[in-house]
């Protein structure tokens, strides 16, 4: 493709996904199905350019001030991720002074809102929780995401899938917390590998993989996964299950439980029933109420511990939505928790980085429900989790990763047992 015609595709990516009306992955996604003969080193310019604009849009629309044409065009010159000789050649003279210019800015004496490239809205707080260690997150949440793998231990073991991974020239390593992980060097095409498509393994973050292990769902019980998504967690669980027991992914999407029968296919598990309920107070949830071992409740929420994977997260977010989300949680969690049995277990979960989706709703419930429900320290709950020092993964009582420290995306997690 001649540079001209490929840096016009960026430009016009970025129109569309800054529009911000729409998750950016699936922008691009479609992007791609409308230009079907773009080859992969053309999608890979095109997508990481597009990612790093988001990462860096509060800099980069800074910079882009001194230039002439196109916003949307300066942009792509600014996050460029492709070939630099290709992209000399699509630039007119004026374009090339501009960008060296602009690479000569000394980036470090910009102010702080240019260098975090976070709304302040949630810089703010994130600086207030982690003082020092902002800087290390704000760093680590500009590279991109590990790719962490789940083996399916009903399946197989884990240092058989590392074996065959080898066989396949893919490097690979043990996750050090989870002792289901692995840890992929960059991104190979795994969906081609046989251990893939027979359901060796499933693409899961190891922060997510924690969560199930922190539910601890055992052989023979009735657990529920209660915002199953597109079943991740679910297909977890059910293998710590050995297959045996009932487990109930409960989602009020359609859509998300039907992208769950692929995987489950592969994974060979027959105890998970996905069940799409209308809402949180749902019928078939109350005929429930009392029997249940175990529920997770991986809560809808902001996505901003994920933002390695979705920078656009930040600017699609904001503190309304947030706070709305909160009501939605903790209603969501009172419903929840009254499927969890005598003894049973209720894990709350969020892939956010705020308190107010995290801390804030597990200590309202516990002070709403403290007769019922007691508090069971996060680093009890990973006594599974082959963490040398639990206590590094926790915060209080809960479990509290960072992508900064723990190479995870940002997860929280509180653990009640009923009385």
């Amino acid at each position: 493709m001649h540079p001209n015609a490929l840096l016009e595709l960026a430009t016009d990516l970025l129109h569309q996904v800054m529009r911000f009306d729409a998750p950016a992955d699936g922008v691009v996604s479609a992007f791609f199905r409308q230009h079907r003969a773009l080859g992969s080193r053309e999608r890979h310019t095109l997508a990481e350019t597009t990612y790093d604009v988001l990462r860096h849009r509060a800099l980069y629309q800074h910079l882009a001030q001194s230039g002439k044409g196109e916003m949307e065009r300066r942009l792509a010159i600014l996050g460029w991720q492709g070939n630099e000789g290709f992209l000399r050649a699509a630039l007119s003279e004026s374009e090339q002074q501009w960008l060296e210019k602009v690479k000569a800015v000394d980036r470090a004496s910009l102010p702080e809102k240019l260098r975090h490239n976070l709304p302040e809205w949630l810089a703010e707080p994130l600086h207030r929780a982690l003082g020092e260690e902002f800087w290390p997150l704000v760093e680590s949440l500009n590279e991109p995401a590990a790719l962490d793998l789940r083996v399916n231990t009903f399946k197989a073991r884990r240092e058989d899938v590392l074996a065959a991974l080898g066989e396949a020239h893919i490097e690979a390593q043990p996750t050090p917390y989870s002792p289901w992980g692995l840890r992929v060097a960059g991104k190979p095409a795994l969906n081609k590998l046989e251990l893939f498509t027979r359901g060796d393994v499933e693409v899961q973050d190891e922060g997510s993989q924690l969560l199930a292990l922190m539910t601890d769902a055992k052989r023979g019980e009735m657990v529920v996964d209660f915002c199953a998504g597109a079943g991740g967690k679910t297909l977890a669980l059910g293998a710590a299950m050995r297959n045996t027991g009932r487990l109930y992914a409960f989602d009020t999407s359609g859509h998300r439980l039907a992208a769950l029968k692929p995987r489950l296919a592969r994974s060979g598990l027959s105890n998970v029933y996905p069940v799409q309920i209308a809402h949180e107070r749902d019928e078939r949830i109350k005929r429930l109420a009392g029997k249940i071992d175990r529920v997770l409740v991986d809560a809808p929420c902001s996505g901003l511990g994920t933002l390695r994977r979705n920078p656009d997260m930040k600017w699609r977010q904001s503190l309304q939505a947030v706070a709305e989300l909160r009501e939605k949680q903790a209603a969501i969690l009172d419903s929840a928790a009254r499927l969890v049995k005598s003894g049973g277990r209720l894990v709350y979960a969020t892939c956010s980085l705020l308190d107010d989706e995290n801390e804030a709703v597990a200590r309202a419930f516990t002070e709403a429900h403290g007769r019922e429900f007691k508090v069971l320290p996060a680093a009890e709950a990973l006594a599974k989790a082959h963490a040398g020092t639990p206590e590094a993964l926790v915060r209080d009582e809960f479990l509290r990763l960072w992508p900064h420290r723990h190479g995870t995306d940002g997860f929280f997690a509180a653990v009640w047992e009923r009385g």
